[in-house]
């Protein structure tokens, strides 16, 4: 697995998880990779410090300076407050697949009684979703997501 800061044509970073780097390119190149944010799927690669590790990753004798950081323990409070929203989101929702834009217009044009629902949508539908006003929201992306 490799993780990979990217940042999206609106100037959102975010991170991913994937299989290689190979895998990253494929999914980028099919859009299916987008922004948790705005769900916008023109992305590219962000510059990021490498990751090291192994024991051998910093020695005594090394004269050379390396920049180093501990967790953050705010960072499994907000994982674990995105994972609890997320989960009541589609615990109080319908998922509707990839019919998410045609329900979602029913339900903004009061053809349909409302209700919270959850799917897939290309970024094109999308787009049109936020031309016409449709309040959407991507649902908070997991680590485990990825995996």
């Amino acid at each position: 697995m490799i993780r990979f800061a990217l940042r999206c044509a609106n100037e959102h970073d975010f991170e991913a998880w994937f299989r290689s780097g190979d895998d990253y390119d494929r999914s980028a190149a099919q859009n299916e990779v987008a922004c948790p944010v705005c769900g916008e799927v023109r992305v590219e690669k962000a510059l990021m410090a490498p990751a090291l590790g192994g024991s051998n990753a910093v020695s005594k004798t090394d004269d050379q300076k390396v920049q180093l950081a501990a967790a953050d323990p705010r960072e499994k409070a907000l994982r674990s407050a995105l994972r609890e929203l997320r989960e009541k989101i589609v615990e109080r929702a319908d998922y509707v697949g990839d019919k998410f834009a045609d329900e979602a217009r029913k339900i903004h044009y009061e053809e349909v009684e409302p209700r919270g629902i959850y799917g897939e949508a290309s970024s094109e539908e999308a787009k049109a979703l936020n031309d016409e006003g449709i309040e959407f929201h991507p649902l908070p992306p997991l680590p485990e997501d990825n995996n």
